[in-house]
């Protein structure tokens, strides 16, 4: 009996592995590049793509995020991309340098990544995980406090 696939938010919030130093980056990217699967990559806060990348376009972000993260995170490890299965992934979280929060470690709301990559095509995570209640009360507060001023 073949096991369903997850929905993309299970998979989201499944069990991941932190590529802690970078030569486990580097074998991560290695990986993809040697795979032959149909990648689709998302910018949370962009619209979720409609269809996979194709393989240029996947080295193309790979390059082009691996520059990103070790020019913006200057640390002598990683730790900001997780992977669910290092030797077989098929989704990862790549979370932006300079919104991270807390990112590892444990949280009960932690920050949305900045791209995410994943052979399941993805949902507008914005709009499927809600700002956390304290973020609600604080926009709703800062706003109804502007009403008010103006009345």
């Amino acid at each position: 009996m073949t096991q369903a696939q997850p929905t993309y938010l299970q998979a989201f919030r499944g069990s991941f592995t932190s590529m802690l130093r970078w030569p486990q980056l580097d074998a991560l990217w290695q990986t993809l590049r040697e795979q032959d699967k149909a990648w689709y990559i998302y910018a949370v806060g962009e619209p979720p793509p409609e269809q996979p990348v194709d393989r240029e376009q996947l080295d193309t972000f790979i390059t082009e995020i691996d520059k990103l993260l070790r020019q913006e995170h200057d640390e002598d490890y990683c730790g900001i991309v997780y992977v669910d299965e290092p030797g077989d992934p098929a989704f990862i979280k790549i979370y932006d340098p300079n919104n991270l929060g807390v990112s590892c470690g444990f949280s009960t709301n932690p920050p949305l990544p900045g791209w995410v990559l994943s052979l399941i095509k993805p949902v507008d995570l914005q709009t499927e995980l809600p700002l956390p209640g304290n973020r609600r009360r604080w926009w709703q507060k800062l706003f109804k406090a502007r009403e008010n001023a103006h009345n």
